[in-house]
């Protein structure tokens, strides 16, 4: 493994804000993360996969980052079982369900996260979640054990699992894919993302999750709040549930964004708007 003081964590951040870091951890193997866990200096430690959902503050943070994105072998086991490690991308997937002519998560393409953060939060798109097609993962538990657990054995629920409230770091997750690569799907949802999301800029995907029954985007963007701008951060015009980095914004500007979208919900639906990035203060 490899450890770094005093990091710029804007780097380790799609919406490039972040102050420095006590300390950043990179993983070159999975067996890395009970050596840091043995080692009584690592204080406050957050795990960290490819940073597509993370917003860190702009102030130093007393944490230890233990960064992913290195572990990332994706490897065929017959029977259509496929195991990807935490730091592997799903492009990276995609592409080797492409060769195998695989199938079943192909609604998913486009999402900008790595597989350990989709496992983590059960993320999905277009009505697929990444646990879909999920028969096990393998965690680092509370206890500091490597175990893999099956899916029948883990609570799981729309952009939430029993992995996320225990904290545990995903080491790697199994799929049983179906046979027959959809190219179709793919290039549709391509242009679909394209179409509808604003790419050009800094951002952390889809801001807010969508309440029961609703959209967090239609519900911003009824409360005439699209192309809002604080500082140098926007709602963004072209898909209100992402909030975009004009060039220089603060950790304020986009928390006073995020302010500002649940006052604004809440006093005219009555929704509480409930963050879908994550925020490390």
């Amino acid at each position: 493994m490899k450890v770094f003081e005093n990091q710029e964590m804007k780097n380790y951040s799609n919406m490039r804000v972040g102050g420095k870091a006590k300390k950043l951890i990179i993983l070159e193997n999975k067996e890395d993360i009970i050596e840091v866990f043995n080692d009584k200096e690592n204080t406050n430690i957050f795990f960290l996969g490819n940073g597509t959902n993370v917003l860190f503050t702009d102030d130093y943070i007393d944490r230890t980052f233990v960064c992913t994105k290195k572990l990332n072998k994706i490897e065929d086991l017959g029977n259509n079982l496929v195991k990807v490690e935490t730091g592997a991308n799903l492009k990276d997937l995609t592409d080797f369900m492409r060769d195998k002519n695989y199938s079943g998560i192909e609604n998913l393409f486009g999402i900008p996260g790595s597989i350990g953060g989709l496992v983590y939060m059960n993320g999905g798109a277009f009505g697929t979640e990444i646990f879909d097609k999920i028969v096990s993962v393998e965690v680092f538990d509370e206890n500091h054990q490597i175990r893999e657990i099956k899916k029948e054995d883990l609570k799981v629920a729309y952009r939430k699992t029993e992995i996320q409230d225990k904290n545990w770091l995903v080491l790697s997750a199994t799929f049983k894919f179906d046979n027959g690569f959809d190219a179709a799907r793919i290039k549709e949802i391509k242009e679909l993302r394209e179409s509808k999301h604003p790419l050009d800029k800094p951002s952390l995907g889809s801001t807010f999750k969508n309440p029961e029954g609703d959209f967090a985007a239609r519900l911003i963007s009824e409360c005439g709040l699209k192309g809002t701008i604080i500082g140098n951060a926007q709602i963004a015009e072209k898909h209100p549930n992402f909030v975009l980095n004009l060039g220089n914004a603060t950790f304020k500007d986009i928390t006073d964004i995020l302010t500002l979208v649940k006052k604004s919900v809440l006093e005219k639906f009555g929704i509480k708007l409930e963050e879908e990035i994550i925020i490390v203060r």
